[in-house]
C-alpha cells in the first residue's frame, strides 16, 4: 500500500504561530497561545474531510436541513505534550471523546517506554486523530498507532506542529494508511535525536517544566 505524502500546512496564519513557537524567548503562555491557534488551524485542515449526515433542526422562524458528524471524533494526545493540541481541539469540537496513551522516551536509545492508556470503546466506528507536536523518530507515534489498531480503531489521522524525515519515513514504513498533516518538515534529527531546527521540548516550553 503506498502511503499518502504528508499534508504541510503552509497557510500563512499557522507559520506565523509556528515562527513564533520557534523563538527561544517565548515564555511557555505564549508558547500554548500560538500551539493552541496552531492547533486549531490542523485540526481544521486534518478535519475536512469528515463525512456528515444530515439532520432536521429548528430555527426561531422555520424547520431547515443542517449537518452532523456521520461517526464519533476521538481525540488521543499522547501524554503529555499532546495535551496542548488536545485542549485547543477539544474546545471545536467538545462532543469528541478524549482518549490518553501515555509514553516517556528513552533518552538514551530514543525506544518509547509506554505507561499509560486510557481507550473507549467506540475507536472501532470512530474518527481518530492522534496527537503529538513533534514527530521526531517516530517511536511513539508508531507505537500508539499500532496500540489503536489492535484496539479496533480503522480510520487514523497523525497530527504534529514538526516533523522529521527519518519520523515520516518510519510512519510509511509502519502505517503507510495513515495519513499525516503537519506545519512544518524539518532537516532531521540532532545526536540527541530532538528535531532540529525544531522548536525544543514541547511538553517543556508548554507546560514551563
Amino acid at each position: 500500500m503506498s502511503a499518502p505524502q504528508p499534508l504541510v500546512v503552509t497557510h500563512p496564519l499557522a507559520q506565523i504561530h509556528l515562527t513564533a513557537m520557534r523563538r527561544k524567548e517565548t515564555p511557555p503562555g505564549q508558547f500554548r497561545w500560538h500551539l493552541h491557534r496552531l492547533a486549531e488551524i490542523l485540526f481544521t485542515v486534518a478535519s475536512r474531510g469528515l463525512e456528515t449526515a444530515e439532520v432536521t433542526i429548528q430555527t426561531p422562524l422555520a424547520e431547515t436541513e443542517g449537518q452532523t458528524f456521520a461517526r464519533p471524533i476521538v481525540l488521543v494526545p499522547i501524554l503529555r505534550a499532546g495535551l496542548g493540541l488536545s485542549d485547543a481541539i477539544h474546545a471545536l469540537v467538545p462532543e469528541a471523546v478524549v482518549a490518553h496513551i501515555g509514553i516517556a522516551r528513552c533518552e538514551e536509545t530514543a525506544q518509547p517506554r509506554p505507561y499509560y492508556a486510557k481507550l473507549p470503546v467506540v475507536l472501532y466506528e470512530a474518527d481518530v486523530f492522534v496527537l503529538d507536536p513533534m514527530l521526531a523518530t517516530g517511536g511513539s507515534a508508531s507505537f500508539t498507532l499500532r496500540q489503536l489498531k489492535n484496539a479496533g480503531a480503522e480510520r487514523l489521522t497523525f497530527i504534529s506542529v514538526v516533523s522529521s524525515p527519518q519520523g515520516l519515513e518510519a510512519l510509511h514504513e509502519t502505517h503507510p494508511d495513515v495519513p499525516v498533516v503537519t506545519a512544518a518538515i524539518d532537516e532531521g534529527l540532532n545526536e540527541n535525536f530532538y528535531i532540529v531546527p525544531g522548536l525544543g521540548d514541547a511538553g517543556d516550553r508548554c507546560f514551563g517544566t
